[in-house]
C-alpha cells in the first residue's frame, strides 16, 4: 500500500514536471529554411520564455511523419513554404482551427488564410516573369500564357516542374482556365525551354543575365535578394533583368504563400497559438519583409523598399485551399508534357 501510494506521488510529481517543461516549449515541424526565421524564433523566446524546437524537413515528409506518429506526434506547429500543403493537411484533419482575437484583429486577407482558421499565411512571394533588359521589351509578354507562344522558343527558363512553386502555379492555372487549356500551356512552355530545368530561381535569373535564356519564371524575393546582396556580382545580375507581374489585365499574378497551422494533436497548443500570433505581429512581419524580401501578410506592414519599387500589382484572389485539390492533376499534366 505504501509502495503504491509512493508510486502515485512520484507519478504526479513527474507529470507536473513534464507539464512545466512542456509549458515552456513549442515544437515546430518546419519546411522553411531561412536564417531570418531563426532570428524571429529567438526574439519570440526572449519575449515569452517559450523555447522553440525546430524539426526541419521537406513539407511532404513532415506531413507524412505527422500522419504516421498520430496522437503521439510531438509536433505543435506546422510551417511550410507551400500553403496548398497546409490546405491538404487541414483537409486530412491534421490541423486544429484557431480561435484567436489577436489573429482576427490583424485582418489577414481572406485568400491568405483558411476559412475556418486551420492555417494562416505568413508571407507571400509573387511568381513573376524575369526578363533580359537588353533583349526583351516588357510589353512583349503580359501573361503566363504568353510563355507558350512560338516566339519564345528556346528562350524560356524555369526550375523543375516537381518543385512546389511550379506545381502551385500549374494548379492555380487549372483552377483558372481548366485542365485542357492548362495542359496546352504546359506543353507549349516545355517546347520553349532554353535548357532542361535545373537549379533554383536564382539560377534562372542568373542564366537570363548571361544570355542562356531571355525570360524566366521566378519568385520576387529572389530578385530582391540579388538587388540587396553584399556581393557586387549579384547586384550586377539584378541590374540586367527586369520584372513583369503577369496577368494584370485579367485574373492577376499568382502568389506563393508561406504559412502555418497548429497541429490538432499538439500537447502545447497554447504555446503554438502564441507563436503563430507572434509570427503575424508587426515585429515578425517586418523581419520577414526586410530579412527575406517577402511580402508581409499583415496589412499594417509595408514590403521592403526595393520591393515597393517593383510597384503595386494585382494578385490572383484565389485561396490556396481552392487549388490545392488540383495538385495531383497538375503533376500528371506536367509529367506528360515532360516538365521534369
Amino acid at each position: 500500500m505504501f509502495i503504491d501510494k509512493f508510486a502515485g506521488i512520484a507519478f504526479a510529481v513527474g507529470a507536473l514536471t513534464a507539464f512545466s517543461v512542456q509549458a515552456q516549449e513549442v515544437n515546430v515541424y518546419n519546411s522553411r529554411h531561412y536564417n531570418t526565421d531563426r532570428a524571429i524564433y529567438e526574439t519570440f523566446t526572449k519575449a515569452t520564455g517559450i523555447k522553440v524546437n525546430i524539426i526541419e524537413g521537406n513539407h511532404d515528409e513532415l506531413i507524412q511523419r505527422m500522419k504516421s506518429e498520430g496522437a503521439s506526434s510531438p509536433a505543435d506547429l506546422l510551417i511550410t513554404v507551400d500553403a496548398s500543403r497546409l490546405a491538404a493537411a487541414a483537409k486530412e484533419g491534421l490541423l486544429a482551427p484557431v480561435n484567436s482575437p489577436v489573429l482576427e484583429a490583424i485582418k489577414v486577407p481572406a485568400n491568405l488564410r483558411d476559412p475556418n482558421g486551420a492555417w494562416w499565411g505568413l508571407s507571400t512571394r509573387a511568381r513573376i516573369i524575369v526578363y533580359a533588359r537588353d533583349r526583351v521589351k516588357p510589353e512583349q509578354i503580359r501573361n503566363y500564357e504568353d510563355l507558350a507562344k512560338p516566339e519564345w522558343k528556346q528562350r524560356v527558363l524555369t526550375r523543375s516542374g516537381t518543385h512546389p512553386y511550379s506545381l502551385a502555379l500549374t494548379a492555380s492555372m487549372i483552377d483558372a482556365v481548366g485542365e485542357e487549356k492548362t495542359e496546352a500551356w504546359v506543353k507549349g512552355l516545355v517546347a520553349n525551354l532554353a535548357r532542361p530545368p535545373q537549379g533554383g530561381d536564382t539560377d534562372q535569373i542568373k542564366a537570363v543575365a548571361v544570355g542562356e535564356g531571355d525570360v524566366a519564371i521566378a519568385n520576387t524575393y529572389y530578385v530582391g535578394k540579388l538587388i540587396t546582396s553584399a556581393k557586387q556580382e549579384d547586384r550586377e545580375v539584378a541590374a540586367k533583368v527586369g520584372v513583369i507581374f503577369p496577368n494584370q489585365d485579367n485574373r492577376g499574378t499568382h502568389v506563393n504563400l508561406s504559412g502555418a497551422g497548429v497541429v490538432k494533436t499538439s500537447k502545447n497548443q497554447e504555446n503554438a497559438r502564441k507563436l503563430l500570433e507572434y509570427l503575424l505581429s508587426p515585429e515578425a512581419q517586418r523581419q520577414f519583409a526586410d530579412g527575406n524580401m517577402e511580402y508581409p501578410v499583415n496589412p499594417a506592414i509595408q514590403p521592403h523598399p526595393e520591393l515597393v519599387k517593383f510597384g503595386d500589382f494585382k494578385h490572383a484572389d484565389v485561396n490556396a485551399a481552392a487549388f490545392a485539390a488540383y495538385t495531383p492533376q497538375a503533376l500528371r499534366i506536367m509529367d506528360r508534357a515532360g516538365w521534369k
